[in-house]
């Protein structure tokens, strides 16, 4: 009976540092990737650029591009505060690359999202969005 209590806490503590180690390499292996989607149309043959997301040196998504047969589409670039991971403002931009809409993020102590605010390219509040979690 020792010898199964000790063997299942090994594996225990061996299986936990995987999983720790498994999520490590998640964000290890974002750094300083560069994703890009191509997608090809029924009954051709030559793929376009659908989706692009850059993600910077912290793993962190930065940039979200998409894309249009006539270019770009909707372009959205993620900022952050120091080397948090949470995402303090989204600027959006439309197919002309002018700005369309900018949103600002708080949060709670747990990380999750309380509040974002979404401003109209003059800087102007546009609306409000709070979140509630129900456990």
């Amino acid at each position: 009976m020792k010898k199964f209590i000790i063997l299942f806490l090994v594996l225990s503590f061996v299986g936990g540092t995987a999983f720790a180690q498994e999520k490590t390499s998640k964000r290890e292996r974002k750094k300083n990737l560069v994703v890009k989607e191509w997608n090809t149309k029924a009954g051709s043959s030559t793929p376009f650029l659908d989706n692009m997301v850059t993600y910077d040196e912290h793993g962190r998504k930065i940039e979200e591009i998409e894309y249009a047969s006539y270019g770009q589409k909707k372009r959205t670039v993620y900022e952050y505060d120091g080397s948090s991971t949470k995402c303090s403002r989204q600027i959006e931009y439309d197919d002309k690359n002018h700005v369309s809409r900018i949103k600002k993020f708080e949060y709670n102590d747990d990380g999750t999202k309380k509040v974002q605010y979404n401003y109209k390219p003059n800087g102007k509040l546009e609306s409000t969005k709070r979140f509630e979690y129900s456990y």
